[in-house]
């Protein structure tokens, strides 16, 4: 192989990268291949692949990760100023959409996926260059469809990026921008070009890889979203993509609900794409101590005290049926507990509870609103999770294929499959399990309008969202697994509803800006449209 030495030194959109973050469970990570001399051979291939893979655990869970995108800005989950703690003014903007260019989250998601790509980009070079390897083609095809997932969060949050996929540049460089639809076509061929030769096993091998069934997963959610991108929709292209998903016999849905989010939730028949933690090699999860107030530190036995900041929007824990087990698999609410039982008392002598209510964003007390425990919080837990992240599941195939035949004119058999996927949640009454044609195609049960102090001071409501109580069904099985905003943004609420402290505040929202400090370092880059 070539030497890598600094002729090889290269400029990713104006960033120079160390290459120094990416940890592995077990392998030794070349993450810096510049010494003279340095040979790589067939024997390193399992580091050389590494690092594109576990860049995705900074994606997804790094500070501002994807889980604050999706969520944040959405009308399930705030962020709001708690009286006596520090949360501010960056999670404001985020529920009131009020964000410009400069917005951490978004220069968090660029940064952290380009870097995933230029580890995709260096794998690529480095297997080309390889002696003896048998069928190379293989392992850069994957790869190649591993860039393509990279490539598809970042469209779907700027659109207009730029491609690249080489790892050598000449000094200097700086990438051009691409239009909204070349990199759309971009991610397309990628994927229908690389799934033919990607792996069909569902296995302990191919754990957290990328096989045939997780790269139909992301062409399958390119088309849902096509109507949103490029104003054509292509419901039956999605339809075929989740329908060889569904139809390989390799998934099936657990038997609870809170089964894929477990901390050993590992090759559980639901997963069909995951990405693996481990909180004491390449942890995960902080948002056990970003969500629980102090007082909880009791209940689960945390090595440290909680921070205490986000909480579920009333308005959205309101819509759940009380029957539904996924309130309280995904909600902790009401009187609390130590790990023992016994009950928590707080210092005026009262017991602690988080109550489903909110002041405003500006002002919140310590208990106010119910907390996300969605993923299982272990004991001695210190900001870092071992739970592994679905981030693909057989549900979201199945729902998208409900959605697709809901919106082509089949409501019938979309009603069907809503109510298969409801049923491991309603067991004490299953009747309610099954929803009906008539109630995916009405209205949202979601009481849209500004809320303030308990009130819904100006009720817009959710009647007049078509398809909206299919929208209510993506928010009960999907909430904290970076559905929300694209949902909201594809059903027509992200920008024209009310919820909480939040206002429409302009259809271009529905895009991030490109990070300014991208747009100062690149003059080949041109601001998204309103900013």
């Amino acid at each position: 192989m070539k030497k890598l030495n600094n002729k090889y030194k290269i400029a990713l959109l104006s960033l120079v990268l160390s290459f120094t973050g990416c940890t592995n469970l077990d392998e030794t990570v070349y993450s810096n291949v510049t010494a003279e001399g340095t040979v790589l051979t067939s024997a390193d291939l399992s580091n050389i692949l590494a690092p594109p893979f576990a860049q995705l655990r900074d994606v997804y869970w790094g500070w501002n990760g994807l889980f604050d995108v999706y969520e944040e800005s959405s009308d399930l989950i705030v962020t709001p100023f708690r009286n006596g703690i520090g949360w501010g003014d960056l999670y404001i903007t985020m529920h009131q959409h009020t964000w410009g260019p400069t917005l951490e989250h978004a220069e968090g998601l660029w940064y952290q996926c380009f870097v995933g790509i230029n580890y995709v980009n260096r794998a690529i070079f480095q297997i080309e260059n390889l002696k003896n390897v048998e069928n190379p083609e293989v392992y850069i095809n994957e790869l190649r469809a591993l860039r393509a997932m990279y490539y598809y969060i970042l469209y779907d949050n700027f659109r207009n990026v730029p491609i690249d996929t080489d790892f050598v540049h000449p000094v200097g460089f700086l990438p051009k921008q691409n239009t909204s639809q070349e990199v759309y076509d971009f991610i397309q061929k990628e994927l229908t070009e690389t799934i033919p030769s990607l792996k069909e096993d569902n296995s302990r091998a191919t754990y957290g890889r990328v096989t045939k069934w997780a790269a139909k997963m992301t062409l399958a959610k390119l088309y849902l979203n096509s109507g949103v991108y490029l104003g054509t929709p292509k419901w039956m292209e999605a339809l075929k993509e989740v329908d060889d998903v569904i139809n390989s016999g390799k998934f099936s849905l657990n038997t609870n609900y809170s089964d894929a989010f477990a901390i050993e939730n590992e090759n559980n028949g639901e997963e069909i794409f995951t990405i693996p933690f481990d909180n004491k090699r390449a942890g995960g999860s902080y948002y056990p101590y970003k969500t629980l107030n102090g007082y909880s530190q009791a209940t689960f036995n945390l090595e440290g005290s909680p921070w205490g900041g986000s909480g579920g929007i009333p308005q959205f824990i309101d819509t759940y049926d009380t029957s539904d087990s996924r309130l309280k698999d995904s909600w902790l609410g009401g009187l609390q507990y130590t790990k023992s039982g016994a009950p928590i008392i707080m210092e005026n002598g009262k017991q602690f509870e988080y109550i489903n209510y909110m002041s405003e964003v500006n002002g919140t007390e310590y208990n106010e609103g119910y907390r996300m425990v969605k993923y299982e919080i272990g004991e001695k837990n210190i900001s870092n999770t071992s739970n592994d992240v679905p981030f693909y599941r057989f549900a979201d195939a199945l729902m998208i294929k409900a959605e697709c035949l809901l919106r082509t004119g089949n409501a019938g058999e979309a009603a069907s499959i809503v109510s298969q996927v409801r049923a491991r949640n309603f067991k004490s009454n299953p009747a309610k399990a099954v929803v009906t044609a008539a109630t995916l195609i009405g209205g949202s049960t979601y009481k849209y309008g500004e809320y303030s102090f308990g009130t819904i001071t100006k009720l817009e409501g959710g009647s007049d969202i078509q398809y909206g109580g299919f929208l209510d069904e993506l928010a009960w099985e999907f909430v904290g697994e970076h559905h929300r905003k694209q949902d909201l943004i594809r059903f027509g609420v992200y920008t024209k509803k009310s919820w909480f402290s939040h206002k429409p505040n302009g259809d271009f929202r529905s895009v991030f800006p490109i990070p300014q400090s991208q747009m100062d370092a690149n003059h080949n880059l041109v601001q998204n449209p309103g900013y």
